[in-house]
């Protein structure tokens, strides 16, 4: 498989699905994805950093994939360093103004993904110059949550975390994006 495909899937599959999928997307993703989400992992992916397409594609193996393939366990977040990486990586490089602003957003996320708050304020900043306002909405959350808690709690459990006391009444009061 090659970047291309990966973009074209995740472009033809659309926000509604990209957020919002369900068990048969995830499935989707798992049967097209899952191996090739190992191999970046191992960083045999590596070298498509060189351009956009390929750049845009590493991000999605690493930050998108394994959030629908593996959902609800702690492999779900387990490349979100190396996504954030190649996200850097793929910035200092331009290469996100490359893509339509659409997929631009998917540079982006792993830093939203993050439970560092630097990378929390760079998030918000990068997507208010990207204009959609969705998107600022939503990185203005995570913000606010790394901001108050220095973690998302909502990944307690599949990460093995115990709540704190106001995590849970977070929690318990519907918390979440």
């Amino acid at each position: 498989m090659n970047p291309a495909e990966v973009v074209s899937f995740w472009r033809a599959a659309g926000r509604r699905q990209w957020f919002n999928g369900g068990p048969a997307f995830d499935a989707e993703c798992r049967a097209r994805f899952e191996a090739l989400h190992f191999a970046a992992s191992r960083r045999e992916c590596d070298d498509w950093i060189e351009g956009a397409e390929g750049a845009l594609a590493l991000c999605l193996l690493l930050d998108q994939i394994p959030r629908n393939v593996f959902r609800h366990s702690g492999h779900a977040f387990a490349t979100d360093g190396l996504a954030l990486q190649q996200a850097r990586q793929a910035l200092d490089a331009g290469l996100d103004q490359q893509v339509e602003a659409e997929l631009r957003a998917f540079f982006y996320l792993p830093f939203e993904h993050s439970e560092v708050l630097a990378d929390q304020q760079r998030s918000l900043a990068l997507f208010e110059d990207l204009g959609i306002e969705h998107y600022r909405r939503y990185a203005e959350a995570h913000l606010e949550v790394i901001a108050r808690f220095g973690r998302f709690p909502h990944r307690n459990r599949a990460l093995g975390r115990l709540n704190t006391p106001e995590e849970q009444a977070w929690l318990d009061a519907g918390g979440g994006f």
